[in-house]
């Protein structure tokens, strides 16, 4: 299996790193070692001062498919979660000032914590679903799905013309606004509407 994760997919948090919104998906992978399961802890590694906690909605690929068509897509797509995609955002900003990619930064060993899933048919509308990460009881980032500049379908297309996809692949599908860093005690819940889905701790 692999992680696609999607990069810029909120205006509100494109603005608040300065970058521009994008005409068209932007993805990178991660391997399946930054998975991190079971509400096990996050370790902060010893490679970067400031690493951010980005929340988001994540897809669980069910089958086979290569240029799927947006129409079709829904069928691709049979549990809706949430994780958390892990930046070591001193290393991406000079990745970025150097024009490299950002590997180093963002696919690093358990820097995608994910949470339990549930049914799609329990969403009435992917349009409209609400999430949120709370670190130690506050609220940091909220968001809504109608504030994607994707959609979940557009982006499962998209990718699907350069990827592959296969079963039980994970779609990242990008962060709103309120990323921040993480430090050692802090604890990690994270939300789809009222339902904790996440909770881990940062050591």
């Amino acid at each position: 299996m692999k992680i696609i994760a999607i990069g810029r997919n909120y205006a509100d948090h494109a603005k608040e790193l300065n970058n521009p919104l994008p005409s068209a998906p932007v993805f990178f992978m991660k391997p399946d070692t930054a998975i991190v399961k079971n509400n096990k802890p996050f370790f902060l590694p010893d490679f970067s001062e400031d690493i951010h906690h980005e929340v988001e909605i994540v897809l669980h690929l069910n089958r086979v498919g290569k240029n799927i068509s947006e129409q079709f897509a829904h069928r691709y797509y049979t549990e809706i979660g949430i994780g958390i995609d892990f930046t070591a955002r001193d290393l991406q900003n000079k990745c970025k000032d150097k024009g490299l990619p950002w590997e180093i930064a963002k696919a690093f060993d358990n820097s995608a914590p994910i949470g339990k899933f549930l049914p799609k048919e329990q969403f009435s509308d992917f349009n409209n679903i609400n999430f949120r990460l709370d670190i130690n009881g506050i609220a940091v980032q909220k968001g809504n799905t109608r504030d994607m500049i994707f959609s979940f379908d557009k982006l499962v297309s998209y990718v699907s013309r350069y990827v592959t996809l296969k079963m039980g692949d994970l779609l990242f599908t990008g962060t709103p606004a309120g990323v921040g860093p993480v430090k050692i005690g802090d604890r990690l819940q994270a939300y789809i509407e009222d339902e904790c889905l996440l909770d881990f701790y940062v050591r």
